[in-house]
């Protein structure tokens, strides 16, 4: 019992699954946008399945492909593979048990969702490889976040909108701007291993830059979102409190001072997601 018990908090550990929040909430943006009121327990179980399973895939996915260069990069020493906490085999297996069950909750939901299913898994397995062969990388992430919103959006309505692609596109941005954030401690370990980030490829200060540039992306695109769907002042709100969170993010993080970067991608932009939540939530209640 004590070695399961272990067993789950290192899985809980290498995983982040206090870190589902970044994404969750994005997807229940898209199924009660999409929906525009509560869009019953049904869909909203197998969502949170389906997206809890998900993210649960690409960290297994991305710690058993990286557990090499885990081992050789002193920030990432210590996460359980590298540290002998857990076997390689282990995260494998949670890995593929995880996207079993997202392919089954997808099925459950309605024959698009299902059709669409292995885009979702190829992108979850594989973005991990995309470091080593592009510093496009980040957007690869972003890409394999956007899915969240969309197949909240799809769960109910199962149909390509506007709103649903500008809300993925939203996200997938947002996610791409702070992994650059993110990739810039490891640009002198990049070079060395001779793995592809923007930041390693052209440097802390440009990535930044480009960073910024996403995040602006970010707040057009939601802006979009509410005028095609017309929203009511709570989502504007929202937008606007998470473009303050983006504004205080970016003072957090400077070319020669990245030690608030945990700060900066852990708190504020948690806090962002369930923000942007909580405000569109109020917003449709405010439209009905």
């Amino acid at each position: 019992m004590t070695s399961l018990r272990h067993t789950l908090q290192q899985t809980a550990i290498n995983i982040k699954v206090e870190h589902t929040v970044f994404a969750l909430p994005f997807a229940y943006l898209g199924l009660f946008l999409a929906n525009k009121q509560f869009p019953g327990w049904q869909p909203l179980i197998l969502v949170t399945v389906a997206m809890v399973a998900a993210r649960t895939a690409a960290m297994s996915f991305n710690r058993y492909l990286d557990r090499h260069f885990d081992a050789r990069n002193p920030r990432t020493s210590i996460r359980p593979i590298p540290a002998g906490t857990l076997s390689a085999k282990s995260v494998l297996i949670v890995g593929l048990v995880s996207l079993a069950i997202l392919v089954v909750a997808a099925g459950l939901l309605n024959p698009l969702c299902l059709l669409l299913s292995p885009i979702a898994v190829i992108a979850l397995s594989g973005y991990s490889y995309m470091k080593r062969f592009t510093w496009l990388c980040h957007f690869g992430l972003g890409f394999t976040d956007a899915i969240a919103p969309a197949g909240g959006w799809l769960a109910v309505d199962p149909h390509f909108r506007p709103a649903m692609i500008l809300l993925a596109a939203a996200v997938g941005i947002w996610i791409a701007g702070f992994d650059l954030i993110y990739a810039c401690q490891d640009v002198d370990f990049d070079r060395k291993e001779g793995l592809h980030s923007l930041p390693a490829r052209f440097s802390i200060a440009t990535s930044l830059l480009v960073a910024k540039v996403c995040h602006v992306a970010m707040i057009s695109l939601l802006l979009a979102v509410g005028v095609l769907l017309s929203l009511s002042w709570p989502f504007y709100v929202g937008v606007a409190a998470a473009a303050g969170l983006l504004v205080y993010e970016h003072s957090l993080i400077n070319p020669r001072d990245l030690s608030k970067i945990d700060i900066a991608f852990f708190n504020v932009n948690s806090y962002i997601a369930g923000v942007l939540f909580l405000f569109t939530l109020t917003s449709l209640y405010v439209g009905n």
